[in-house]
């Protein structure tokens, strides 16, 4: 759905490796038919990402950040808070990020338990941080109409942060 859009972006780590079958399938396999040259395969710098996200959404682009751990997010949120989420306001309409983070929170299911340090959610804590939309995806049958909307909002020229559980994949 979100890579039929030629302006859109894939934005993170492990969007290019292959998939047991030798596909680039990319985070966790939705990638598939997401053609290449729209993904952008990033080093572990998760703020380097949110960073490159908002130029790439300056100059007409749409990009979609996937952040395999909610953890790590924590290391962008300088860019995300101060930034991609303020910069409107600074700019007094100016400029306008418009980005869609798309944030996974590890596994509590066997066998591909992740740990603690890779299943937290920190949902209601960046919705204290942020003005745009932090919505928690609880159920399978709810993502693509949410990411649907997400991909309105970011029409619009508004952020939105999508954030997802790994046992739903």
């Amino acid at each position: 759905m979100l890579g039929k859009d030629p302006l859109s972006r894939f934005i993170g780590y492990g969007l290019t490796k292959p998939d047991s079958a030798g596909l680039a399938a990319g985070a966790a396999g939705t990638l598939v038919g997401v053609p290449m040259n729209q993904r952008i395969e990033m080093p572990v710098a998760e703020n380097l990402m949110a960073g490159l996200a908002i130029g790439l959404s300056l100059k007409g682009y749409k990009p979609v950040v996937f952040y395999e751990r909610f953890d790590f997010v924590i290391n962008a949120l300088d860019a995300i808070v101060n930034h991609a989420d303020k910069m409107n306001e600074m700019s007094r309409g100016q400029f306008k990020p418009a980005i869609i983070f798309r944030v996974v929170v590890g596994n509590r299911a066997k066998p591909l338990y992740t740990g603690t340090t890779h299943m937290q959610n920190h949902s209601k804590a960046v919705r204290q941080f942020v003005s745009f939309p932090v919505i928690e995806l609880t159920t399978a049958g709810a993502i693509e109409a949410i990411y649907s909307r997400a991909k309105s909002d970011q029409e619009a020229g508004a952020s939105t942060m999508l954030v997802e559980l790994k046992d739903l994949w």
